[in-house]
Formats: structure tokens, sequence, C-alpha cells
């Protein structure tokens, strides 16, 4: 694993950085709060039944399902007998980051999109210490990439990677689906789409574009699937600067604020207005709601 200066380490993800984060997600826990589904992780039951994992064979019963007769030891032995299964108790955790070109931004602490790789890389080794199935969607502004929930450290590492070699115009397609898109609904409507029913689903953003339409893809989502909403931003998007002008530069285009006493508080209640109205819809959806800046630490952040 290459080194990155600790300067650099504000504004560029590295996978030793993400896989450094294993040793502190040993302790967390997930939002039970929003738990809702019977799968509770990290173990098989005792109950037999049409689970995912064979267990036996044994004589057939009355009441015993036509489908799972074993015709290889009916037809070897002249008895009928029933393949039995064990029900495997494991959940998904698919976890949604958003890595557009707004989430290349802070003015203090961390990039939005280094700390909204942090939050999924703690809760990707979460995954992985309780045993649940890890999954994930990787959006920018002009595509998208989805990866299937899977068991094991090889899983967290592939995820991890996904995360790490965000940036390059199109991220590696092997075990993993990609498309264009253009907008937050695509996004969310994709997610709807790819998650599976009773999965726990973590939204890390800072919700630019959400529209009713996106909300209401939310609400679809929050019916079969436990939602938890990572809000992530600056202090900039939530403060002006005191009064006076400040130039801002992005590559090579500046802009001009000029931050007077009416403007900056117009400017906080915007803000304010958005992150009451995301944590309003998450309360009527049974979702739950999580603030975080920049100056945030993650692992803080998701203990419970």
């Amino acid at each position: 694993m290459s080194q990155i200066p600790i300067s650099s380490e504000r504004t560029i993800v590295s996978l030793k950085m993400l896989v450094d984060l294993a040793r502190s997600a040993a302790g967390l826990t997930f939002h039970k709060r929003a738990i809702r589904a019977k799968q509770s992780g990290g173990y098989i039951s005792r109950f037999k039944g049409r689970g995912m994992e064979f267990d036996e064979t044994r004589l057939y019963q009355a009441g015993d399902d036509i489908r799972s007769i074993d015709w290889r030891v009916t037809a070897r032995t002249g008895k009928t007998h029933t393949k039995i299964f064990r029900e495997e108790r494991e959940r998904p955790i698919f976890i949604s980051v958003d890595q557009r070109a707004t989430m290349q931004f802070a003015t203090r602490g961390v990039f939005k999109s280094v700390l909204a790789a942090k939050l999924a890389a703690l809760l990707a080794w979460t995954a992985h210490h309780h045993g649940d199935r890890i999954g994930g969607q990787l959006f920018f502004d002009n595509h998208c990439y989805e990866l299937k929930p899977q068991n094991g450290k090889q899983a967290v590492l592939h995820f991890l990677n996904a995360l790490v070699k965000a940036h390059p115009p199109r991220p590696p397609s092997k075990g993993g689906e990609f498309s264009n898109l253009n907008d937050l609904e695509s996004v969310l409507n994709r997610l709807v789409h790819h998650v599976r029913p009773s999965s726990l689903v973590y939204i890390i953003s800072d919700f630019r574009g959400l529209t009713a339409q996106s909300e209401t893809l939310l609400a679809k989502l929050a019916k079969h699937c436990d939602v938890v909403l990572m809000f992530v931003y600056d202090e900039l998007e939530q403060h002006l600067p005191t009064a006076g002008q400040y130039r801002f530069t992005q590559n090579e285009q500046n802009v001009i604020i000029d931050a007077s006493a009416k403007q900056s508080f117009d400017y906080h209640q915007r803000f304010s207005d958005k992150q009451q109205h995301l944590q309003q819809l998450a309360k009527q959806r049974n979702m739950i709601f999580i603030s975080v800046n920049t100056q945030a630490d993650p692992l803080a952040c998701l203990k419970i």
C-alpha cells in the first residue's frame, strides 16, 4: 500500500486509510432502532426449514414440502427422503456513497468525499465483524457503480478498493454493475431496484438535488428496508463567514461572495430548512437521520 502525505489525507482516500479502520470498527454496532427485519445477523437459526444452507436428509414426513424431496436418496433407498435446510439469518448491509463533485469540498476538517469514504469503510468493517453481507453503491455526477452484497473480508476489500478508485471516469466492472445517470433521482431509483428487501441501507450524501420524486423513492425504499440517512456537510455550507467579500476558486473558476448580514441570515436559513426537511422526512418514513460535518470524528458519529 502506497503512503500519501498527511496533508493529502484531507482530500484523498487511500486504501491503507480505509483498511486501518478495521480495528476501530470492532466495537461498533448498527443502528438497531431502525431494524425491523427478522434477520439478526451473525448466526444460523436452530429452526429447520427452507433456508439457504443444506443440513441433512431424513425420511419424508406428512406435511413436508414435496419440492424438498431428495430424489437421488429416494431412488437409492426405495424410501422417500426430504432435504432439510438450516435457515441463514444474516442481513445484507448496503452502503450508498455520494462521490459527486459537490462532495469534493471542505473548508475545515476533511473533504466531504473523504469523510463519506471513512464512514462507509467503518460500516463495511462492522458488517464483516458481525458476519453480515456487505454491498454498496458509489454514485458520481454521470455514472453509478453497484456491488452485490457478499460475505467475507474479500467483499469488504473489494468495496474499499472501489472507494479508492472512485475518481476515474469508470470504476472497474469486475463484480459490480455500471450505469450512466445524471441526477439523484436516477441514483435512488437504481437503489430501490438493487437493494434486497429487509436490508439495512446507509445513504451517505450531501443530498444535493433532492426532489419530490427523490423523496418518493426514499419512502418506497423505507417500506421494505431499514434506512439510515447520513447528511454530510461543511461548516461553510451552514454559515457564511463574517461580513465582507470572499473569493472561492475551483480549478480555473473564481466566485466572489459578498457576505452581508442579510445574505448570511438567508443563507443559513436555507441550510437549516434543508436539514430540518431531511430530518422530518426521515421521521415520517421511519428512517434514521444523522447529521455529520467535515470536522467530525467518523467513529464517534457511528457509536450508538
